[in-house]
């Protein structure tokens, strides 16, 4: 008889169960694929289309479980049905809420196998195919920013506290958590707002030139100076110069940029004419100017010229109560620009979203929907992720075992490996079977 299409992975490092699910299953026309661990179960996965995956839960070095929950996360689509020889209430809920789509308990019967089989692979449906999820506007719109976190309504209170004067504000956060956007919401909203705001990053601009670029140069001052020329000083004049990555600013530049600060005036490159400007200087840094400063590589007075207002901006692993509005926000801003409509999340795609640590923090969270949002049809599920961000196994390192251990767990892949024929595995390993069966024991 012809075998089905339908390829089954069974999982199990009980090689006489192995046997005995491989011969009825057969008998039911299947294909089968078999694994003696996990790890061995990964590979078949990766490298084979399978329709169910049939695991074990007790299994060495990793349980059936993480795997469960591996397949759930990477390969939505196969239905995962444990087996089990130790049922409980709280152990089925487990098994259900790893990823299974049913469990059958030890001792079972081909029939009961049969039936499970058969309801695992008809209600073979996309399990990441809910409606998208709407998430509801509990959080609170501050000029482009969002989030409801205690986080980030202190960062507004501050804003609502400094954006009517001309304080100067240091934001410090690592890079990606928005301190330009928290920069440019401080100006926006307040008094300010119809002047300039400029930013200027100061780590994108060669050390050489970033004192002519800031304070701008008369005609001769330099080779190449062949006319008089404005800096962004000027430029920002009665608004915001905003000084980002300001801990890569050169000394000689940090000297000029106190005494502008201080003095609120600045002198061009080649010129002795001072000129006084009225602006306010936001600055910005993800390193840690403390040590820059015991390292002499950062003006103590500087530092405290620039700290009248001190800003912290969290990373986002630290403000995951923002994840579901700023998702919002970005599935809807690209879902319109790159589709022409609105589009939606699935709940599974959205909790693996708010389970990551985010290293890249929001802006690592705005390319990533980007690119979600291309990959998807309408409704962005799991397949539509990466799957960095999907549950990983973390296989323990490989303990030194006795000879006989190792020897014993080889064999047992190999005669895996050619579906239990013992004379074919004996071969392989250049044993008699008397030797083989001895080594299984």
């Amino acid at each position: 008889m012809a075998l089905r299409k339908e390829n089954i992975l069974l999982v199990d490092d009980d090689l006489d169960i192995l046997e005995l699910l491989q011969r009825h299953l057969q008998s039911m026309d299947y294909h089968i694929f078999k694994a003696v661990s996990v790890k061995q179960a990964l590979y078949i996965l990766k490298d084979t289309f399978i329709d169910l995956l049939i695991t074990d839960i007790q299994m060495p070095e990793v349980d059936g479980l993480q795997l469960v929950r591996f397949a759930d996360e990477h390969y939505p689509d196969i239905p995962k049905l444990v087996i089990t020889g130790y049922p409980s209430v709280n152990g089925a809920l487990e098994v259900f809420k790893s990823g299974a789509t049913d469990y059958l308990t030890k001792p079972f019967t081909k029939d009961e196998l049969k039936q499970a089989v058969d309801k695992s692979l008809k209600g073979k449906i996309r399990k990441d195919a809910p409606k998208a999820l709407t998430i509801p506007h509990k959080g609170k719109g501050y000029a482009e920013m969002i989030g409801s976190s205690p986080a980030f309504q202190k960062i507004t209170d501050i804003i609502d506290r400094v954006k009517d004067n001309k304080a100067t504000v240091l934001i410090k956060g690592e890079s990606g958590t928005g301190k330009e956007l928290v920069a440019r919401a401080i100006h926006y909203s307040g008094t300010f707002s119809r002047a300039s705001f400029i930013p200027v990053n100061c780590g994108a601009i060669p050390e050489n030139l970033l004192e002519a670029e800031l304070f701008g140069y008369i005609k001769g001052a330099f080779t190449g100076a062949n006319e008089n020329r404005n800096g962004f000083f000027q430029a920002a004049e009665g608004g915001t110069l905003f000084l980002d990555e300001i801990g890569t600013a050169p000394l000689s530049v940090q000297t000029k940029l106190l005494r502008a600060i201080q003095e609120k005036e600045i002198t061009k490159i080649g010129s002795r004419k001072v000129e006084k400007v009225d602006i306010r200087i936001i600055a910005a840094t993800n390193s840690n100017l403390q040590e820059a400063i015991a390292q002499n590589e950062f003006r103590e007075d500087l530092y405290y010229r620039l700290t009248v207002v001190e800003i912290n901006v969290p990373p986002l692993r630290d403000r995951k109560q923002d994840i579901p509005l700023l998702v919002e926000k970005f599935v809807q801003k690209y879902g319109i620009e790159y589709k022409d409509r609105l589009m939606g999340i699935s709940p599974d795609a959205l909790q693996i979203l708010q389970r990551y640590h985010w290293p890249g923090n929001i802006r690592e969270l705005e390319n990533l929907i980007q690119r979600a949002v291309i990959m998807s049809d309408g409704i962005i599920k799991v397949k539509d992720l990466p799957d960095h961000l999907k549950f990983q196994i973390d296989f323990p390192d490989t303990e030194f075992l006795p000879l006989k251990e190792m020897e014993k767990e080889y064999a047992k892949k190999v005669l895996a490996h050619v579906d239990g024929n013992k004379t074919k595995a004996a071969e392989i390993l250049q044993i008699d079977r008397k030797t083989l069966r001895e080594k299984l024991k």
